[in-house]
């Protein structure tokens, strides 16, 4: 027998579905995945120069090269001395970032704390601001205590990534104090007021009521920290402008630019390509390895 068709209220709704996520979708396409495919083709090409006589001359032509660049970015020192200078960063940063969001979602979601959309809006407030703009006003900040006399050296060589992970840590820790705080809100108020019945205090209400029922959040959190550190640029782009120790290999990320803009050799986008897409390699594997070692831990 024939299967039943949709009605045509329900093919309706479906069209209107559709229309409502056609920009969405032309957009995603046109600013996440053509870009994904153009730097996955622009990979396997370099430029190098034609023609021309004894005296140089000549042109640019991208030449294929199959997987010269990604053997370029493997066996590169510099690459793999900013992918360790991105982990020690995303190890040091990420967790200090994390427990302070969480101890601020749960302040403000205790009844410690009046006026909480105040408190939520400060809190949140830094993440407005560009990461860019972020990183300027902390140079300059900087810069300002040097010119009052408070010489602190925050360009050490062992303070420096200290810095950036102030910068980032006062720019992103209300964002995800936000996912904490929704995460917190979502739970059902009579698992407290049955806590409460049964005289467990604030603080156990806390550990034993709150902290388990945000870990979905925690994860969430952490990756989507992990995946954005592993990416660093702004601070260590800007820093550099006051502070020549920052090479242009610093991070992966600033090595893609310095290699796309010809200031590293090889130049050019197919070189940068491959750094780009080596990186998004090694964000998944961590971002996969901290899922199962979490659910694991949780399974236990």
């Amino acid at each position: 027998a024939d299967k039943p068709k949709a009605s045509d209220a329900v093919k309706r709704e479906n069209r209107t579905g559709w229309a409502f996520m056609a920009p969405f979708g032309i957009l995603f396409a046109l600013v996440f995945i053509l870009p994904i495919i153009w730097a996955i083709y622009s990979s396997f090409f370099r430029q190098v120069t034609t023609g021309g006589g004894a005296y140089g001359g000549g042109e640019l032509v991208d030449k294929f090269v199959g997987l010269q660049n990604f053997q370029y970015v493997i066996t590169s020192g510099n690459f793999w001395a900013g992918v360790g200078r991105v982990v020690l960063y995303t190890v040091i940063q990420v967790p200090v970032m994390i427990i302070a969001a969480l101890a601020l979602a749960m302040l403000i979601d205790s009844y410690i704390v009046k006026h909480i959309t105040a408190f939520r809006l400060s809190y949140f407030l830094p993440y407005a601001i560009p990461g860019l703009v972020a990183s300027i006003i902390w140079v300059y900040l900087v810069k300002v205590l040097a010119a009052i006399g408070i010489k602190l050296n925050f360009f050490g060589d062992n303070v420096v990534l200290g810095s950036m992970a102030n910068i980032t840590t006062w720019t992103f820790t209300g964002y995800n104090m936000l996912i904490f705080l929704a995460a917190l809100q979502a739970i059902p108020h009579d698992l407290y007021e049955a806590a409460r019945i049964d005289g467990a205090s604030g603080f156990q209400i806390a550990m034993k009521i709150k902290l388990p029922n945000v870990r979905a959040a925690a994860l969430l959190a952490m990756l989507l920290s992990i995946v954005g550190t592993i990416q660093l640029f702004n601070e260590p782009q800007v820093m550099s402008i006051s502070d020549p120790s920052i090479s242009k290999s610093y991070t992966p990320m600033m090595m893609a630019l310095n290699t796309s803009q010809g200031t590293l050799t090889p130049g050019g986008d197919g070189p940068a390509s491959a750094v780009a897409i080596v990186m998004a390699l090694i964000a998944g594997v961590l971002a996969v390895v901290y899922t199962l070692v979490e659910r694991k831990v949780n399974a236990e």
